[in-house]
Order: structure tokens, then sequence, then C-alpha cells
């Protein structure tokens, strides 16, 4: 897909047991993104990788940034990387 870039994102602070996944997913799927989110261990963070345009991607890490009501965003990671297109839709991982 020309035009199709990947993200590594991993976001910590109070991102677990606050609807962050669903958040990201509801967000992902909106903005028409493919890839996944899931809790890592440790209970302080999350990691997301997604795959789109590059600007809708980077609308996705705006919202991550904020996160949903609960969240409390300390910190988060951006790692940019080709695409390898395996994903056919946004799903979350448990």
């Amino acid at each position: 897909m020309s035009g199709t870039v990947a993200v590594k994102v991993v976001v910590h602070g109070s991102v677990q047991g606050v609807f962050f996944r669903n958040f990201t997913s509801r967000c992902a799927e909106r903005l028409g993104l493919t890839g996944y989110v899931r809790n890592l261990p440790g209970g302080s963070s999350v990691e997301v990788v997604a795959e789109g345009k590059k600007a809708k991607l980077e609308d996705l890490i705006n919202r991550l940034k904020a996160g949903p009501p609960h969240a409390v965003v300390e910190r988060v990671e951006i790692k940019w990387l080709p695409p390898d297109g395996s994903y056919s839709c946004f799903t979350i991982r448990y």
C-alpha cells in the first residue's frame, strides 16, 4: 500500500485498567488504521503498533498522549517503522 507507514508507541503511566485499550482501538478504527494494542507486563504501560497514512498515525499519537478520561499519561515512546502489511484490522490483544 503506497504511502503506508507503521509506528510502535509505548505509553507509560496509569494506562491499565482505565479502558486505554478500548479507547485506542476506537480511535484507530475511526482513523482507518490497522494493527493492535496490548497491555505490557508490569501494569504501567501499553504498546500500540499501527499502520496507515502518516497523518492518521500522527493523529492517533496525539490522542494517545491525551488518553481517555481516567488515564494519566506520563511518557510516550514513538518509533517509526516500515509497514509489514500483516494486519487487516485493528485489534485488542490480551
